[in-house]
C-alpha cells in the first residue's frame, strides 16, 4: 500500500532543472492523494511561465510509476495559491542563500 511518506520521498528527487533544491523543500508540491493504486500530486511552479512544467511533470509520474504499488500518477499544475519564497523550506533557503 502506497503512504505519503513514500511518495514524498519520491518527490524529493525530483527539480526544477533552473534551481539545485528539490521540488519539495522549494515548496511546489501542494498536495499529495492516494486512491487506491493512483497518486494525484497538485503542485505549482516558481512562475506561471515557466517552460518547465510538463519536463517536470512527466518526471514526477515516471518517478511514482517506478513504485510497486502504484499504476496510475497524475500531476495537477495549479497556480493558487502563487508560489512564493516564503513556501520552501528553511534548508532550502539557506541553500539558495535567500534570508527571512
Amino acid at each position: 500500500m502506497l503512504t505519503e511518506e513514500e511518495i514524498y520521498e519520491v518527490l524529493r528527487e525530483c527539480y526544477d532543472p533552473e534551481i539545485p533544491v528539490n521540488i519539495v523543500d522549494l515548496g511546489l508540491v501542494y498536495g499529495v492523494a492516494v486512491e487506491h493504486a493512483t497518486v494525484n500530486v497538485q503542485m505549482t511552479l516558481t512562475a506561471p511561465g515557466c517552460t518547465m512544467g510538463s519536463m517536470i511533470a512527466t518526471e514526477i509520474e515516471d518517478k511514482l510509476l517506478g513504485l510497486p504499488d502504484c499504476e496510475r500518477a497524475n500531476v495537477e499544475i495549479v497556480w493558487e495559491p502563487p508560489w512564493t519564497p516564503h513556501r520552501m523550506s528553511e534548508a532550502a533557503r539557506k541553500q539558495l542563500g535567500i534570508e527571512d
